[in-house]
């Protein structure tokens, strides 16, 4: 196991970039002792309202910390600690210590893996990642298949380690921003590690299913018109129960669909917004791109149901813990938060709660990473042990 002793955490609040890093670099300097043969490697994530003070952050903070190697994103949410930041300004920094031959910053690419560069190729193919932290532009619509291609590209078939990635998609009023060494934007980016630094990941969904999995039997442009054979609303309000079927308007932003992964066996599922409701016609538009012969549920999404299930998550990588997390970073959705919680702060006390307090930043965006899939909706936990 990679002896990682140094996890460090700073958080501004300021909103002029020179104050904010002051401030940073007071709560992080002086870093401690750079083991022989390590190197820092900076996590960085910024409310979307620190958008045009992002760079030159950066800017100052490489050279006062002399730490060359930094990812992130910008988020309409951040978190550190135990603190949530919405609607003001934020930037919250994680430092941790890495032997210097298990990292490699991956810059961004935006169609195809191929982009990456040939050195870091070459790294790849002598160090072997098997695990990644990554970064995504909501506006491409390629990183659900750049996701899916980094993953099999870092598989290690030699040992059998399948690829795996965490991470989330920027989600901001302006710029879609990543952090890849410099600011960024446009594509997939973050960082890949060896097998040598562990972690342990969890998904909470945040959802809990209202009815058994039924088969799309006719769709047209994403318009459900039937499921197994019968009208796609008949369906559906025999799930979701009586009350909510003689008021629909009800089930808005409170019932949601639920599509199964072939081949889980954790029972996760993809969910997709209800769009509209056709009761003339029976039928139901769902987001994304549903097809003919998949299988889909429906699910509720509610404060109790998510709390309940990011409890059983973060319980759940608890007991696969060897020792005390080092560090850790957590990427939630923009509609969890206070949009779904009620208050600011309210995930990350229950992973304090179950899991300690420990260093931990993320961000909220617009959508969450976890293997080779992009989810919605969820919060995906990575945890340095």
């Amino acid at each position: 196991m990679v002896d990682t002793p140094a996890f460090k955490v700073a958080l501004s609040q300021s909103l002029d970039w020179v104050t904010a890093a002051k401030e940073i670099e007071d709560q992080l300097m002086p870093l401690p002792t750079l083991k022989p043969g390590n190197a820092w490697l900076a996590f960085i994530y910024a409310t979307d309202n620190f958008g045009a003070g992002l760079s030159s952050l950066l800017t100052y903070l490489k050279p006062k910390t002399d730490i060359a190697h930094w990812v992130g994103s910008i988020g309409t949410g951040i978190c550190s600690g135990r603190v949530e930041i919405f609607g003001r300004a934020g930037v919250t920094v994680m430092v941790a210590q890495f032997p210097e031959n298990t990292f490699n910053v991956i810059p961004t690419i935006k169609s195809d893996v191929d982009e990456i560069p040939e050195a870091k190729r070459k790294w790849s193919d002598i160090a072997m990642p098997s695990f990644g932290i990554v970064h995504g532009d909501p506006l491409n619509s390629n990183i659900p298949q750049l996701i899916e291609n980094l993953s099999t590209d870092i598989e290690n078939l030699t040992l059998e380690v399948p690829g795996f990635l965490v991470g989330g998609l920027s989600a901001s009023s302006g710029k879609q921003l990543q952090i890849a060494q410099t600011v960024t934007q446009g594509g997939l980016s973050g960082v890949l590690f060896t097998p040598e630094v562990e972690v342990a990941t969890g998904l909470s969904q945040g959802c809990t299913p209202v009815g058994e999995t039924h088969k799309i039997t006719e769709i047209e442009n994403g318009v459900v018109m039937s499921l197994d054979g019968r009208p796609a609303l008949d369906v559906f309000k025999e799930d979701v129960g009586e009350l909510l079927a003689r008021n629909l308007a009800r089930a808005n932003g409170y019932i949601h669909a639920a599509f199964p992964i072939s081949g889980s066996d954790m029972g996760d599922y993809v969910v997709r917004s209800l769009m509209a409701i056709d009761p003339k016609h029976g039928w139901l538009a769902i987001a994304g791109e549903p097809k003919t012969g998949e299988q889909v549920m429906f699910v509720r999404r509610d404060p109790k149901s998510a709390e309940e299930d990011l409890i059983r998550m973060a319980a759940s990588v608890k007991r696969r813990l060897p020792s005390e997390p080092k560090g850790g970073i957590y990427f939630s959705c923009i509609g969890r938060g206070p949009a779904l919680f009620g208050r600011d702060g309210a995930e990350v006390a229950i992973l304090s709660r179950v899991l300690g307090d420990f260093p931990l930043v993320g961000f909220f965006g617009n959508g969450e990473i976890s293997n080779n899939r992009l989810y919605g909706y969820t919060g995906v936990l990575c945890l340095f042990v």
